[in-house]
C-alpha cells in the first residue's frame, strides 16, 4: 500500500485554517469585534433600558470571541471547545431569535426592531447582520464535522508511512 504526498494528514492548525476555514474565521472575528463593540457603547449608555438584551449582547460577544479564538487554535481540546462555543451560538440565536419574533417586548422594550436601540446581534436571527448569525454555526458545524483535529501521532505515522513508501518505490 503507498501513501501519496495528498494522503498524508496535515497538522490540525493547516487544516482548519485552509479555505473557507479562514473565511469563517474572518467572519467570526468581525461579529465578535461587531458584538463587544455595541454590548460596551449598549451597557455604558443605556443598560437600563433593556438589561436582559444587553447581558445576552454581552454573552454572544464572548462566544464569539472565544469560538473564533477556538477555531484559530490547534489541537482536540480547542476543537471541542469550537464544537461547544458553535452549538451554544446555535441554540442561543434560535431561542432569543424566536423570543424577539413571537414575543418582541420580552426581553426589552424595542428588541423586535432589528435595527432598534435595544436589539441584539441575535434579535430576530441576526437580521440586523442580514441574518449571518443564524447561517454561521451551521457552516462553521459543517467545518468542524469535515476537519477533525489530527492527533500529533496519527501525523507523525502518517509522515512516517509516506517516507517509507517513498524508499520503497524507489
Amino acid at each position: 500500500m503507498s501513501a501519496s504526498p495528498e494522503n498524508v494528514p496535515t497538522p490540525a492548525r493547516t487544516r482548519r485554517m485552509s479555505g473557507i476555514g479562514r473565511v469563517l474565521v474572518v467572519v467570526y472575528g468581525i461579529l465578535a469585534l461587531a458584538a463587544t463593540g455595541r454590548t460596551a457603547v449598549q451597557i455604558i449608555e443605556r443598560f437600563d433600558e433593556a438589561p436582559v438584551a444587553f447581558t445576552l449582547s454581552g454573552l454572544s460577544a464572548v462566544v464569539y470571541i472565544v469560538a473564533t479564538v477556538a477555531l484559530i487554535a490547534p489541537g482536540r481540546v480547542w476543537y471541542r471547545v469550537a464544537w461547544i462555543t458553535i452549538g451554544f451560538e446555535a441554540a442561543g440565536v434560535l431561542v432569543v431569535g424566536t423570543i424577539t419574533w413571537l414575543w418582541p417586548d420580552l426581553l426589552g422594550a424595542g428588541t423586535g426592531d432589528p435595527f432598534g436601540r435595544t436589539s441584539t446581534v441575535w434579535s430576530l436571527f441576526g437580521a440586523g447582520y442580514l441574518f449571518i448569525p443564524l447561517v454561521l454555526p451551521a457552516l462553521g458545524m459543517w467545518w468542524l464535522a469535515k476537519h477533525p483535529p489530527v492527533d500529533a501521532v496519527d501525523a507523525d505515522e502518517a509522515q512516517a508511512s509516506a517516507a517509507s513508501a517513498e524508499v520503497d518505490a524507489r
